[in-house]
């Protein structure tokens, strides 16, 4: 058991329907409430209700990540509360309660935090509830503490046959003394953390009964949608509006930075008359570069030398030296994140602020950026946080862009009718917010037997943090850290190594965090790049790998555990005729966790790939529902698997050419490879699981084809036309 000190001042909020209970975080000052009720205003994290319900609050959003059930299970372990009896809430926004630890001041969710970031509050949430309980129980029997047990929601002595439920003893442990320290469960005695536990948004998301805000309907609503420039940084000229006018629903139609937003009373009306509108572009500052354009750029920044952002040994001097010397360039497009929800949010002026209802994300930020436009303070933004269908960071967008764009409505507008902002499909795929496009250049300098004497890794792309509030913490030395991870980070042990970035600044695509930020592109880079190699020295790729990670017991363990899992070394068998498989591995550590993963494919005589089986393994620390971390890596797969086969944003005189589905499509339910999840038992902490399942299944995949084909693909998505027989 471990006995753990409370993290600063904590409190309770006492009321005759139950227990409110949270903890207060380091350097959050917490002023004393005053009233017939007076209490510390605490972080509430749990509230008991005299019904006998046990109300997880969430600071973080649920996107379809399993974010509610894993803060739910933690809780609930330390309460042993009966896990029918849990359910879990999103917060409302408030730094100063709900501050994501990992993000200083700022609440959010993103970076796969959730349950690293959580994991000790939770339970020590869970444990100190727990024993105002039991506190209670003793005083109203007179008995010893010691001698409650609690089980399953309800509280027992056994020696005179007492017990009672939470909600029983609610009001009286809120009158409790909250302890200065609290006991945590042994992992050994967990009954509900690294066991399987329904999810706790299932129910609701079956029946219908879950919130999302294209769900929402507010008295009185408006829905506004909006045409776009079809360019980024175009801005509107001159439009005619009366057609629009003339559509049945429509109430108004208003300029915006934007662009021009029609409000309607229902979405449809509002998008008729949204394509009835007749509007003519400024594009004289608009961007109007191409992909070509943009790529042919980056190739000749790639061939100088960039800011340095990991330098060891002699690199230049082990080039000099080197036997041979092997290199390859490599090209990743802009990538939309498609979420099932499109962009959407609800924003209503009241009397003294703004109410905002969305999938929320980045609650700090998108705060402070409505407050500004309208000249509030913080807290006078109330934010709801409901269900999110899908985000991979799309959601947390560092300039507000579409909850900016819904406050402009209504401002313009002057109506105090709740607005729902719609993008459409199209809208959503166009609006921008990509994965940035990349080129990447990477030489090694070889020994004559083969092994890698240097490296040299020079990357180009647009920065996702430049220009953010998060400039100052993320960007050093002008180099932008998301841009590089997964390759400034090499575990390998290489002597001689150099990682250098240039950031052109002239390219306005709007770019954001996609699913797994810079290991997106780097673990492809870095680790086909390494197959390549091995192939070089006639090496083992498994056997290089864990020959370079002597000093990385963790990358090795997955590596070791998912070659084993998938039977590295049997033969594959045979394809039909014209059929060529292989199969392939990669490895890469981000969000502090460790995947390795192992494809297998059959190449036709077309070209046309087909991944059959995707092993993974991953240690992830701790695994509070196990079942949840199985589907995020299975999901990884097929979000990755998308983006390798199909996925790809182009521009074209800088407007975008994909507008749905039918030309940015996902994978299709016959492409999905059977999937195999094996989990390290591991007694470290919790750490990331959203997101570390994506960066190795294009590199494996395309390793696999390698082995099949013997052709190295070095631009991205995998094109059927080079790998015909």
């Amino acid at each position: 058991m471990t006995t753990i000190q409370n993290l600063s001042r904590r409190g309770f909020l006492q009321g005759t329907a139950g227990l409110t209970l949270g903890l207060a975080l380091p350097g959050v000052s917490l002023a004393a409430k005053t009233g017939a009720a007076a209490s510390f205003e605490p972080t509430p994290f749990l509230r008991i209700g005299a019904d006998n319900t046990v109300t997880v609050i969430s600071k973080h959003l649920e996107m379809g990540q399993g974010t509610y059930t894993g803060l739910a299970t933690i809780v609930a372990e330390e309460l042993d509360a009966a896990w029918a009896q849990v359910k879990v809430e999103g917060a409302p926004a408030d730094a100063k309660r709900y501050n994501n630890l990992f993000f200083g001041g700022a609440q959010g969710t993103g970076g796969s935090t959730a349950m690293a970031n959580s994991w000790g509050q939770m339970r020590q949430t869970g444990a100190t509830a727990r024993a105002m309980l039991v506190s209670a129980a003793a005083k109203r029997w007179k008995v010893p503490a010691a001698e409650i047990t609690v089980a399953e929601g309800v509280l027992h002595h056994a020696a005179s046959g007492r017990k009672a439920t939470f909600g029983e003893l609610a009001e009286a442990a809120s009158l409790e003394a909250v302890p200065t320290s609290v006991t945590l469960k042994d992992p050994k005695d967990f009954r509900l953390i690294g066991k399987r536990a329904p999810r706790k948004d299932s129910a609701a998301k079956t029946d219908g009964s879950a919130q999302f805000t294209q769900d929402l309907h507010l008295p009185g609503m408006l829905v506004a949608v909006v045409a776009h420039p079809p360019r980024f940084g175009g801005k509107v000229k001159a439009f005619d509006a009366s057609k629009a006018k003339a559509v049945k629903g429509v109430v108004d139609v208003v300029a915006v930075p934007a662009g021009v937003a029609v409000l309607a009373r229902d979405t449809w009306s509002a998008r008729k008359g949204r394509d009835a509108l007749t509007v003519e572009w400024d594009d004289s500052a608009a961007f109007k570069l191409g992909s070509d354009e943009i790529l042919a750029r980056y190739r000749e920044l790639a061939a100088q030398p960039g800011l340095v952002a990991r330098s060891e040994g002699d690199t230049a001097g082990a080039f000099a030296g080197a036997a041979k010397v092997v290199s390859a360039s490599y090209d990743f497009p802009y990538l939309a994140h498609a979420a099932m929800e499109p962009m959407n949010c609800v924003v209503q002026r009241t009397d003294d602020g703004l109410e905002v209802w969305n999938g929320e994300q980045f609650q700090t930020v998108d705060q402070a950026t409505l407050a500004a436009m309208f000249g509030l303070p913080p807290e006078k933004v109330k934010i709801h946080m409901l269900y999110a269908g899908g985000s991979f960071g799309r959601r947390a967008c560092t300039q507000s862009d579409y909850l900016r764009e819904a406050a402009s409505i209504v401002k313009a507008s002057g109506t105090r009718a709740p607005v729902k902002l719609v993008w459409m499909r199209e809208d959503d795929m166009k609006a921008g917010y990509y994965r940035p496009l990349f080129h990447h250049r990477i030489e090694a300098a070889l020994d004559a037997d083969g092994s890698i004497r240097a490296w040299r890794h020079r990357l180009v792309g647009q920065s996702i943090i430049a220009g953010s509030a998060f400039e100052p913490v993320m960007v050093k030395n002008g180099i932008d850290a998301v841009s590089v991870e997964g390759a400034a980070n090499l575990p390998y042990a290489i002597p001689n190594l150099q990682v250098e970035l240039h950031t052109p600044t002239d390219i306005k695509v709007p770019v954001l965090w996609w699913r797994s930020v810079g290991s997106t592109h780097t673990a492809y880079s870095t680790e086909t790049f390494l197959d390549r190699l091995a192939a070089e020295a006639g090496q083992d790729p498994v056997a290089m790998r864990l020959k370079l990670l002597g000093k990385h017991p963790r990358h090795a363990a997955v590596l070791k555990l998912a070659a084993d899992k998938a039977g590295w070394g049997t033969p594959l068998a045979a394809g039909k005729p014209g059929e060529r498989r292989g199969r392939g591995v990669a490895v890469h550590e981000s969000f502090h966790s460790f995947v390795a993963q192992v494809a297998e494919v059959t190449v036709a005589a077309d070209g046309s790939v087909k991944v059959d089986r995707i092993v993974s393994a991953v240690d992830c620390g701790l695994a509070i529902n196990p079942d949840n971390v199985r589907a995020q890596v299975e999901g990884s797969v097929g979000f990755a698997l998308s983006a390798a086969l199909h996925g790809e944003i182009t521009l074209k005189d800088g407007v975008v050419e994909q507008g749905n589905f039918g030309d940015y499509a996902p994978i299709r339910i016959n492409e999905m490879p059977k999937v195999e999840v094996h989990i390290v038992q591991s007694a470290e902490n919790p750490t990331g699981i959203g997101e570390p399942g994506v960066p190795p299944v294009a590199p494996a995949v395309a390793n696999a084809i390698a082995a099949a084909t013997g052709k190295w693909l070095t631009r991205l998505p995998f094109q059927a036309a080079a790998l015909k027989a």
